[in-house]
Protein backbone atom coordinates (compact mmCIF):
# COMPACT_ATOMS: atom_id res chain seq x y z
CA UNK A 1 0.00 0.00 0.00
CA UNK A 2 3.12 2.19 0.78
CA UNK A 3 4.45 2.09 -2.42
CA UNK A 4 1.17 2.41 -4.12
CA UNK A 5 0.69 5.66 -2.13
CA UNK A 6 4.42 7.17 -3.18
CA UNK A 7 3.23 6.59 -6.63
CA UNK A 8 0.10 8.08 -5.87
CA UNK A 9 2.01 11.44 -3.98
CA UNK A 10 4.44 10.94 -7.30
CA UNK A 11 1.82 11.33 -9.91
CA UNK A 12 -0.06 14.32 -7.83
CA UNK A 13 3.26 16.16 -7.97
CA UNK A 14 2.89 15.94 -11.59
CA UNK A 15 5.01 13.11 -12.63
CA UNK A 16 2.91 10.54 -14.81
CA UNK A 17 5.39 8.37 -15.24
CA UNK A 18 7.72 8.08 -11.33
CA UNK A 19 10.14 5.94 -11.36
CA UNK A 20 11.91 3.72 -8.80
CA UNK A 21 13.94 6.05 -7.69
CA UNK A 22 11.55 8.60 -7.77
CA UNK A 23 9.37 6.22 -5.61
CA UNK A 24 12.42 5.55 -3.08
CA UNK A 25 12.92 9.23 -2.63
CA UNK A 26 9.25 9.61 -1.49
CA UNK A 27 9.24 6.41 1.02
CA UNK A 28 13.19 7.49 2.49
CA UNK A 29 11.62 10.84 3.11
CA UNK A 30 9.37 9.09 5.78
CA UNK A 31 12.12 6.65 7.42
CA UNK A 32 10.94 3.70 5.06
CA UNK A 33 13.40 1.44 2.97
CA UNK A 34 11.83 0.20 0.19
CA UNK A 35 12.07 -3.42 -1.05
CA UNK A 36 12.71 -3.75 -4.65
CA UNK A 37 10.47 -7.05 -5.44
CA UNK A 38 7.33 -5.01 -4.19
CA UNK A 39 8.35 -1.36 -5.79
CA UNK A 40 9.16 -3.21 -9.26
CA UNK A 41 5.87 -4.94 -8.82
CA UNK A 42 4.17 -1.64 -8.48
CA UNK A 43 5.67 0.52 -11.25
CA UNK A 44 5.04 -2.47 -13.71
CA UNK A 45 1.66 -2.72 -12.96
CA UNK A 46 1.29 1.35 -12.91
CA UNK A 47 3.78 2.25 -15.44
CA UNK A 48 2.19 4.03 -18.11
CA UNK A 49 -1.20 4.03 -17.07
CA UNK A 50 -3.22 7.46 -16.76
CA UNK A 51 -3.97 6.94 -12.67
CA UNK A 52 -7.45 8.59 -13.31
CA UNK A 53 -8.47 5.65 -15.32
CA UNK A 54 -7.30 3.13 -12.62
CA UNK A 55 -9.23 4.61 -9.68
CA UNK A 56 -11.99 4.68 -11.54
CA UNK A 57 -11.68 1.17 -12.87
CA UNK A 58 -11.27 0.20 -8.73
CA UNK A 59 -14.30 2.15 -7.85
CA UNK A 60 -16.25 0.41 -10.38
CA UNK A 61 -14.88 -3.34 -8.72
CA UNK A 62 -15.72 -2.13 -5.43
CA UNK A 63 -19.11 -0.78 -6.41
CA UNK A 64 -19.88 -4.83 -7.58
CA UNK A 65 -18.54 -6.19 -4.20
CA UNK A 66 -21.13 -6.40 -0.95
CA UNK A 67 -20.66 -4.20 1.62
CA UNK A 68 -22.03 -6.53 4.81
CA UNK A 69 -24.36 -4.15 5.60
CA UNK A 70 -27.23 -7.13 4.68
CA UNK A 71 -26.18 -9.63 6.78
CA UNK A 72 -26.49 -7.55 10.01
CA UNK A 73 -30.34 -6.72 8.67
CA UNK A 74 -31.30 -10.42 7.82
CA UNK A 75 -29.66 -11.59 11.81
CA UNK A 76 -31.72 -8.80 13.51
CA UNK A 77 -34.81 -9.85 11.54
CA UNK A 78 -34.99 -13.31 12.72
CA UNK A 79 -37.79 -14.62 14.35
CA UNK A 80 -37.64 -13.87 18.14
CA UNK A 81 -34.36 -14.15 18.95
CA UNK A 82 -33.17 -10.77 17.91
CA UNK A 83 -34.61 -9.23 21.55
CA UNK A 84 -32.68 -11.76 23.19
CA UNK A 85 -28.99 -11.28 21.63
CA UNK A 86 -29.94 -7.29 22.36
CA UNK A 87 -30.22 -7.62 25.73
CA UNK A 88 -26.86 -8.12 26.63
CA UNK A 89 -25.46 -5.13 24.38
CA UNK A 90 -27.96 -3.10 26.27
CA UNK A 91 -25.99 -4.50 30.02
CA UNK A 92 -22.91 -3.76 28.62
CA UNK A 93 -23.79 -0.10 27.81
CA UNK A 94 -24.79 0.10 31.31
CA UNK A 95 -21.68 -1.47 32.60
CA UNK A 96 -19.80 1.22 30.60
CA UNK A 97 -21.80 4.33 32.38
CA UNK A 98 -21.59 2.53 35.62
CA UNK A 99 -17.22 2.29 35.28
CA UNK A 100 -17.31 6.17 33.50
CA UNK A 101 -19.43 7.22 36.95
CA UNK A 102 -16.91 5.55 39.34
CA UNK A 103 -13.98 7.28 37.47
CA UNK A 104 -15.38 10.54 37.43
CA UNK A 105 -16.02 10.09 41.31
CA UNK A 106 -12.00 9.22 41.54
CA UNK A 107 -10.91 12.20 40.14
CA UNK A 108 -12.69 14.44 41.95
CA UNK A 109 -11.61 12.90 45.12
CA UNK A 110 -13.34 15.76 47.20
CA UNK A 111 -11.53 18.55 46.55
CA UNK A 112 -10.56 20.75 43.92
CA UNK A 113 -7.04 21.33 42.15
CA UNK A 114 -7.32 25.61 43.08
CA UNK A 115 -9.17 25.46 46.36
Amino acid sequence: MRYVAAYLLASLGGNTNPSADDIRKILSSVGIDAEDERLNKVISELNGKDIEEVMAAGRGKLSSMPSGGGVAVAAAGGGGGGAAADAPAAEEKKEEKKEESEEESDEDMGFGLFD
